[in-house]
């Protein structure tokens, strides 16, 4: 819980003082979003490993920090303006990472960031395209369901949104 304060507070400090487009700094944004994805899929935090007991105290006394931290990860993505070509396709699997975490609500929420990077990609990569998405999307999702993760829920909900 404390770490999460924490990564709030550098998510304040992000938005407020390097954001525009001159005090903007790559590095900065980079390590944020790394940060919060560890943290997102550490293995301490997947609820879903622990018994039905543990899992229920656990989230009465925290909550799901999960949901927490990935919805700040979305709104930070989308905070990012025309920055965010910066960060393709770097982002694609940090994000799929996220994404494929087996919680509802988190997968709904981060899932739409890969429509906003293909937008972005076509949009600003002056070729009018997404391959660069694309192909770093097609390899980072082969290499996850080839390594077991992913299931029949993800597919469908990546389907339909």
């Amino acid at each position: 819980r404390v770490f999460l304060r924490a990564v709030n507070q550098f998510t304040s400090v992000l938005n407020r003082f390097f954001l525009d487009q001159t005090h903007f700094e790559l590095q900065l944004w980079n390590n944020y979003f790394h940060l919060a994805v560890a943290f997102l899929t550490h293995e301490s935090l997947q609820l879903e490993t622990f018994s039905q007991a543990k899992r229920n105290k656990i989230i009465k006394k925290y909550g799901d920090m999960r949901k927490e931290i990935g919805f700040k990860i979305r709104d930070m993505w989308y905070n990012l303006g025309p920055h965010k070509i910066k960060f393709i396709p770097a982002m694609v699997g940090p994000i799929l990472e996220v994404t494929l975490v087996p919680e509802p609500e988190l997968r709904k929420a981060t899932i739409p960031i890969f429509f906003d990077m293909m937008q972005c990609e076509f949009n600003f990569s002056g070729n009018g395209n997404f391959h660069m998405f694309e192909n770093e999307l097609i390899t980072r999702l082969d290499q996850e369901v080839e390594g077991g993760r992913g299931d029949e829920q993800y597919k469908v909900l990546l389907e339909k949104l």
